[in-house]
């Protein structure tokens, strides 16, 4: 999606139209996010601004800090949750501190918004006998395929794999090119947030999937326009992540596992690798977290080891 063609969006006023336009383009040049992210921005401005304009503000600079809580709690009332709430104050934070280094507005009226706080959920994450039950089943499942079935199974069993055993998000996934896995010294190259690269090492069975969907399933769904995506979809263009989302649910339906996303496949393999004793640091790393924080998420399902470690260790545990 072009950030900058607001056509799909709400009309505004030229100048509120314009700024939005100068805020997707600088956005747009920016690498600390995603093009999710992005849009996501440029459509809660564009609702703040419809919402100012119901309240007969058309100009930038009458923005004040009562618009913009009171816009907040306009979406409070609709019910959204808090993480939407939150990121929408951000979007609203972004927007006007950008307006403001621009000259558009003499102040920032948003220094002062408080946004609702966010709980901390923890991720969702399989032990490691229904993570080795639903990747065996998807494993099974490509064996036991028919010659018409089995590029089907073959990808959602490297998707798999891929995705519990790199711990690569799914978006990452969906992006990485044939040239992008090494499968010699079993790596794969993906690209992340913000635009960060990085070389994350994978298992045996994934390479065994690997070697399984590059030789039997990719040729039979390729076509000349594939170009160089590891993964195709049944028209031989490139797998969507919608697509990978449903053969995981699918697999863990098969497995008789709880349901799961694909992210939960990387939530479980952060949590094993630390409960196998892997470096936080380590586990930063694979993963791609910028933050450390973010990593140690996952140390709250370790807490039966730690405590078993210190009984052991300590000696007036």
């Amino acid at each position: 999606m072009d950030l900058t063609d607001l056509s799909g969006l709400p009309r505004l006023p030229e100048q509120l139209s314009d700024a939005v336009s100068r805020f997707a383009r600088y956005l747009d040049a920016q690498r600390g996010h995603s093009a999710h992210t992005r849009r996501a921005y440029v459509a809660d401005v564009t609702d703040l601004l419809r919402y100012a304009m119901r309240h007969g503000t058309t100009r930038l600079d009458a923005i004040d800090l009562a618009l913009l809580r009171g816009w907040l709690a306009s979406q409070s009332d609709r019910g959204l949750a808090r993480s939407t709430l939150a990121r929408r104050g951000a979007s609203a934070r972004a927007f006007l501190r950008w307006a403001h280094r621009s000259e558009l507005v003499p102040v920032d009226p948003s220094a002062r918004l408080a946004s609702p706080k966010v709980p901390r959920t923890l991720p969702t994450v399989l032990d490691v006998d229904a993570a080795s039950r639903l990747l065996d089943g998807a494993r099974a499942a490509a064996d036991d395929a028919d010659e018409a079935t089995r590029p089907l199974a073959l990808r959602s069993w490297v998707a798999a794999e891929l995705l519990y055993g790199a711990g690569i998000r799914v978006g990452e996934l969906v992006s990485v090119d044939v040239g992008h896995v090494d499968s010699r010294d079993r790596l794969v190259r993906v690209l992340g947030k913000g635009g960060k690269e990085r070389v994350v090492p994978f298992g045996i069975p994934a390479a065994r999937a690997v070697e399984a969907w590059l030789t039997d399933g990719r040729p039979a769904l390729a076509t000349a326009a594939t170009g160089d995506a590891l993964l195709v979809g049944e028209r031989g263009g490139r797998w969507g992540q919608r697509q990978v989302r449903e053969s995981v649910h699918r697999l863990a339906a098969q497995a008789g596992v709880e349901d799961v996303a694909p992210h939960a496949l990387r939530h479980s393999a952060a949590t094993h690798l630390l409960q196998g004793g892997s470096d936080l640091r380590a586990v930063q790393e694979v993963l791609g977290h910028a933050n450390l924080a973010t990593t140690q998420r996952y140390t709250h399902v370790d807490a039966e080891r730690l405590r078993s470690v210190y009984a052991q260790a300590f000696p007036r545990a």
